[in-house]
């Protein structure tokens, strides 16, 4: 089996592999503060829920936006399987071009989305990242990575919202259907922050056709909080909550 592991700023999201087969998935909180051998336990025990051995794994690959988290999670890995896990970054082949500044700037979360959607559905497309940040990358016709849009996330939002303005609650967004505009406080709020998120996310896929030539552009999207926004969203937008696993999953195929 392969283990596949995107370490984010609030979660870490790890799946295993049997050939092409995503067999299990499951989700831990990105902890600055514990160790090695604590996650070790976290993922033992997770897995171990569904009677799955990590003994037969024998690879794993690693992508991460929080760096003091990465030496962490790859001891992790090796503690549990034996296994020194590659961790996506340069000298890593991903087989994408990227096409931006600076390459190396790229997040290894984008990469692997990217690819996964590449894989899955082809070029060119937008790939939507809803997770803390909310991310817009751009595959063109050749399949090459050129650029991508990054603005607060959802959670972030609501945290500055209810943080800074003493009137204003924490409030779920996932307690039912979203007006258009509000009534109250909280559906006044829930709508700024959903409907607002779906309204930007197909005004920019809108926009960003343009400069690319192209109509009618396939968009995919992951994420924690893609499955509270995108179904107040216009366009037609493939729901991959899977993606960046899958596109660990090729990565390591290719290395």
């Amino acid at each position: 089996m392969l283990l596949a592991v995107d370490i984010g700023n609030t979660n870490i999201l790890f799946g295993l592999f049997s050939e092409n087969t995503l067999i299990f998935k499951g989700r831990i909180s990105s902890d600055r503060k514990i160790t090695a051998e604590q996650y070790a336990l976290e993922i033992k025990g997770i897995v171990g829920l569904k009677n799955i051995s990590l003994e037969s794994v024998i690879g794993a690959v690693i992508s991460s936006v929080v760096p003091e988290l990465t030496s962490l999670i790859k001891e992790a890995i090796a503690i549990l399987t034996g296994v020194d896990a590659i961790v996506l970054g340069p000298g890593v082949k991903s087989g994408l071009p990227i096409k931006i500044d600076n390459p190396a700037q790229l997040g290894a979360d984008l990469v692997a989305g990217a690819v996964g959607a590449i894989d899955k559905y082809g070029a060119p497309c937008l790939v939507i990242d809803l997770g803390t940040a909310t991310k817009i990358s751009v595959i063109d016709a050749s399949a090459s990575y050129r650029g991508c849009v990054i603005s607060a996330g959802v959670g972030i939002s609501l945290n500055a919202l209810s943080g800074a303005a003493s009137l204003l609650p924490v409030i779920d967004i996932n307690s039912g259907s979203c007006p258009v505009y509000g009534t109250n406080t909280v559906s006044s709020m829930q709508s700024g922050i959903v409907q607002g998120t779906a309204a930007m996310l197909d005004g920019m896929c809108d926009k960003i056709e343009e400069p690319l030539g192209e109509k009618d552009i396939t968009v995919v999207a992951t994420g924690g909080y893609a499955d509270a926004i995108l179904p107040y969203c216009n366009r037609r937008i493939i729901y991959e909550p899977e993606l960046i696993l899958w596109g660990l999953k090729k990565i390591y195929d290719k290395n």
